[in-house]
């Protein structure tokens, strides 16, 4: 191969760290970060006396209960004994769906339910079981195992294969204890496992454990959508990087199969395409923005995006894997890179693996200020920083080896 000799003075580290300018967003600065609301319950207690009061007024609930039937007898029957609160829970009770072709199974667990403080939502079958969760979007799904046409296996693993449905728990309610049965159900996605006929004490306690997971899965799931909102906004100030974020996932997950990475990491390198310049959210316009080149003192706030970056995502556990690429991301092998100045393997191996696709995307891509370099000038660029010490050889070879022997 010919040797290209890059004619560009400076670094790699001043084209990828202009790209993606913001401004401040509505009120979002370096010393905000998002946090998430822990939900806290109250362990479950009941007394024989409690019960028994409860049985009385869940009674009389039902006698007056709003029954809604469909021409073709599929049932949808919303009940909540009058007063009752779930404990733990908000005056907003939590619904849950009970699907049983046995009028007398479904009818048990609504009392019980009931009794609780949830809003019940009752169906005869699959089908039916199905519409409601679309219309309802209920906390928890009791599902019966053995019903005509669709059993509890194919409900469950059509909500479970959904992305408006998966989070929903479903607990699976059957008389058969058999092995089978329960992997199948684990299989299909299946949460937990109640047998006929179930302990009250016990469903008011697992009940009460999954819905109060799910609502935090909720809260985690709009975090990340929040700071995923974020992310794009910010790219989306410049058009000239075009789809930065999405050319950088797609090289992500094919260099890190090439590494035979594990899920997760995969996983961590695909959300670090995507947030790893969040924290120029933080950025002053006058320095973000601006055409020439930076001073000194413009370039030290411009560094400051790993840090603000970090403490935005710092709440949420699921970025724990992310994180170290948010912040390690402008590390050089040698030490001379930023925030911490980490040599070697103090670089977390990810970041390193980020430093490839992000460094390769910014030089292989046009700008206002630079033509689209081809992969062998890029690549060029790339072995004559790693001559001066700032990557990490061996990863260097590999990464040239996988944009030779792919169609990237």
């Amino acid at each position: 191969m010919t040797q290209w000799k890059s004619k560009y003075i400076g670094s790699t580290e001043e084209i990828v760290s202009r790209l993606n300018p913001s401004s401040n967003l509505n009120g979002i600065s370096s010393n905000q970060t998002l946090a998430l609301n822990k939900a806290e319950g109250n362990s479950l207690s009941l007394s024989e006396q409690n019960v028994m009061a409860k049985e009385t007024e869940v009674l009389t609930s039902w006698m007056n209960a709003d029954v809604n039937r469909s021409d073709n007898s599929l049932i949808s029957t919303r009940l909540q004994a009058k007063g009752s609160t779930v404990k733990g829970f908000d005056c907003d009770a939590p619904k849950v769906l009970v699907v049983d072709d046995h009028a007398a199974g479904r009818m048990t667990a609504v009392a019980l339910l009931a009794m609780e403080g949830y809003e019940v939502i009752e169906a005869d079958n699959g089908y039916t079981a199905i519409e409601l969760v679309t219309q309802k979007q209920p906390d928890l799904i009791l599902l019966d195992v053995m019903m005509p046409g669709i059993d509890g296996f194919q409900v469950c693993q059509l909500l479970k294969q959904d992305e408006h449905t998966r989070l929903i728990p479903v607990i699976f309610i059957t008389a058969l204890n058999d092995k089978r049965s329960r992997i199948q159900g684990i299989e299909v996605g299946g949460d937990d496992f109640l047998s006929k006929p179930f302990d009250r004490l016990e469903l008011a306690a697992r009940v009460k454990s999954l819905v109060r997971q799910k609502r935090l899965n909720e809260d985690l799931d709009h975090a990340e959508k929040v700071l995923f909102s974020i992310a794009k906004a910010i790219e989306s100030r410049d058009p000239n990087t075009g789809n930065h974020c999405e050319r950088l996932i797609t090289l992500g997950e094919a260099f890190a199969e090439f590494l035979n990475l594990s899920r997760n990491q995969i996983r961590d390198l695909v959300w670090g395409g995507y947030l790893h310049d969040i924290g120029k959210v933080g950025i002053p316009d006058a320095v973000l923005l601006k055409c020439g080149k930076l001073t000194p003192e413009e370039w030290n706030i411009m560094k400051k995006h790993v840090l603000i970056g970090e403490k935005i995502c710092q709440p949420l556990r699921s970025m724990r894997g992310v994180i170290p690429i948010i912040r390690h991301h402008h590390e050089r092998w040698d030490g001379s890179g930023y925030p911490d100045g980490l040599k070697q393997d103090e670089i977390p191996y990810l970041a390193q693996v980020f430093q490839m696709i992000d460094i390769y995307d910014a030089l292989t891509s046009e700008r206002p200020y630079k033509r689209a370099f081809t992969k062998e000038e890029a690549l060029s660029v790339m072995a004559q920083e790693t001559a001066k010490g700032w990557r990490n050889p061996k990863l260097m070879l590999k990464f040239t080896e996988f944009i030779f022997s792919s169609k990237q």
